[in-house]
């Protein structure tokens, strides 16, 4: 599907609390290993009185920030139903094509691919309430996610789910950073549309794929919000 000439959309953020705030539970390690060593090393500057392990122990206190940062997991709210598909993760909308996706879509199928750069939130929220009827990890390489060849190559997780308007198909992409992909979903469970379904560590993408009769309602070069921007609308049943 081409682009239009249209500017980059990008989706208005969710009303939240500014005084709430969230950290996805794998990130929650390393958000504790970082913030140790810049207060160890801030204990040894000042029992060394070295502007130099100051300088160091400042440094590693930005990186514990950084670390915070890019796990945190604000909640979100948006448009929900069975007729819409709501964006599975935070990023830009970098391909949108049709393609043959036999695995479990049976054929062909519409996919829009969303990159998420290091700076994004990287939960993923399922983009409709349905049933997991097929999770499948294939391991691969770790090229550049925003590339079209790393939805072949790449490391990734599919999770299908059976929706009340027909088969929807979500994949986790590893991307040139990304070394761990985290899926919650089982087969066989029921799911809630925007609901957690894992995360993708340091830069990756997710591609969903919806039958050639849903709408699509974003485009190249948007940038859609997990669990609030509407991405496509699915066709009665």
């Amino acid at each position: 599907m081409p682009s239009s000439g249209l500017p980059a959309r990008r989706s208005t953020s969710p009303t939240s609390d500014p005084l709430s705030v969230s950290f996805a539970r794998e990130g929650l390690v390393f958000i504790a290993i970082a913030a140790l060593v810049a207060a160890g090393t801030y204990a040894l500057a000042l029992n060394r009185r070295s502007w130099p392990l100051w300088l160091l122990a400042f440094l590693l206190t930005i990186i514990a920030l950084w670390v915070a940062y890019f796990f945190r997991d604000p909640e979100r709210t948006g448009e929900r139903g069975e007729q819409v598909v709501i964006a599975p993760a935070d990023g830009k909308v970098v391909l949108i094509s049709e393609v043959d996706e036999p695995s479990f879509m049976g054929g062909r199928a519409q996919r829009v691919s969303i990159f998420m750069n290091v700076f994004n939130v990287h939960v993923n929220r399922y983009p409709a309430s349905g049933t997991v009827r097929y999770v499948q990890y294939n391991p691969g390489k770790f090229l550049n996610a925003a590339v079209e060849k790393s939805s072949l190559e790449n490391e990734q997780m599919s999770v299908g789910i059976e929706t009340a308007r027909g088969r929807i198909l979500v994949r986790q992409i590893a991307g040139l950073i990304a070394r761990r992909i985290v899926t919650y979903s089982k087969v066989g469970e029921q799911v809630k549309q925007g609901d957690r379904m894992g995360l993708i560590r340091f830069g990756s993408r997710v591609d969903v794929f919806v039958p050639l009769d849903a709408k699509i309602r974003v485009k190249i070069g948007d940038m859609p919000v997990a669990g609030t921007t509407v991405i496509a609308e699915l066709a009665p049943r």
